[in-house]
Formats: C-alpha cells, structure tokens, sequence
C-alpha cells in the first residue's frame, strides 16, 4: 500500500511540471499570435508607405516634364512666328511728313486752291483793263477764258508737285502707313493732273461765245 501510494504521487509530481511547461507553451503561442497580425500590419504600412511617396514623386516629375515640353513648344512656335514675320522699317519722321504733304497736295489740285483763285480774279481784272483800253477785243476770252485756264494751270502744278513728292518717299523702304497715305497722295495728284489737263484744254466745256449781232435791213 505504501508503495502504490508513493508512485502515485511521485506521478503526479512529475506530471504537475509537464503539464506547467505545456500551458507555459501555450500562452507563449497565444502571446506570438496576437503579436503576429500587428507585425504584419506594421510590415504591410511600411511597405505601402515608399511606394505611395514614389508615386507623388514620379507624377510630379512627369508633370515637370510635361510642362517643360509645354514651354519648349511655345518657344520654338514663337521663334518661328517671330522667323517668317518680315521685321518693318522703323517709321522715319521725314517719310511720314512727306507722305501727309503728297497727300495734301493731290487733294488741293483736285479741289482747287486759293491761290488758284487769286490768280484767276487777277486775270479777270487785267481783262476788264485791257477791253477798256481797246487792247483786246474778245470780251469772253479776256474776262472768263483767260482765268479758266490759269486756275487750270495752278491746279496742275499741285497736281504735278503731289506726284513728285510721292515718287520719292516711295522709293525706299517705308512702314506701312506710310506707304499708304504716299500712294494716296499719288493717286490724287494724277487725278488732279487730269481734270487740270480737262480745263485747260476746254475739254469738259467749251467757252461761251457771244451771239451773232443780226444785220440790218435796207
């Protein structure tokens, strides 16, 4: 009976450790499972973290690169805008002046000037002096037709002077208003130099001519 009692216990003692170190094992397991899903996530938002940063990297050099092929574009389209645009002149004080004169000209020998009319009403007086002095006899001739065609000659000088000055500031390399108030002025001045030429040459109408006195009867 002793006997059988002190192997029990003596099982039962050697037992108590294994069974002390088993559950020791178990709550080790226990311990490294729970540590293991936070390890892991600690892994996985690490290894999420360097590509999400290489990503904003990468789409912010592709937009940097995008961009400077955007400006290098631009520059090269306007590089070559600026290439096929002819540079103009720059505008000369005196090109301008002498278009504006042309101009000014080709106008007055179209619509007449006062000078013109002076020299015209200094004509009729000088008429009027030489039939009073028996010098002339043509009334018409003295009074109307010879201050006709000096008015016509007046204009026709204007006329010629607008086309001069614009055959000058023509001739060299002249900005673009320019030239357009000198081919102006010349347009002008021809169209003056030929209605001039219409008048003095009685072209638009003749001169008036006095009736015939009828003759008396015997």
């Amino acid at each position: 009976m002793g006997t059988t009692t002190d192997k029990r216990t003596d099982d039962a003692t050697t037992d108590q450790p294994t069974k002390d170190a088993t559950t020791e094992d178990a709550t080790a397991k226990d311990a490294t499972a729970k540590d293991a899903p936070t390890k892991g996530a600690t892994a996985e938002k690490r290894t999420d973290d360097p590509p999400a940063e290489g990503g904003a990297t990468a789409a912010a050099a592709s937009d940097a690169a995008s961009d400077a092929a955007s400006d290098a574009a631009d520059d090269a389209s306007d590089t070559a805008d600026e290439a096929d645009t002819p540079e103009e002149p720059a505008p000369s004080a005196a090109a301008g002046a002498g278009a504006v004169v042309a101009a000014g000209l080709g106008l007055a020998s179209v619509t007449g000037t006062w000078l013109g009319t002076l020299l015209a009403e200094r004509q009729t007086v000088l008429g009027q002096i030489k039939l009073q002095s028996g010098k002339v006899t043509d009334q018409i001739g003295a009074v109307y037709g010879t201050p006709w065609h000096t008015t016509a000659l007046v204009n026709g000088v204007f006329a010629v002077l607008a086309m001069l000055v614009s055959a000058v500031v023509l001739t060299g390399r002249r900005p673009t208003w320019v030239r357009a108030v000198a081919w102006g002025g010349l347009a002008l001045g021809l169209l003056g130099l030929l209605i001039s030429a219409g008048m003095y040459l009685d072209l638009f109408a003749s001169l008036p001519s006095l009736p015939k006195a009828p003759g008396g009867g015997a």
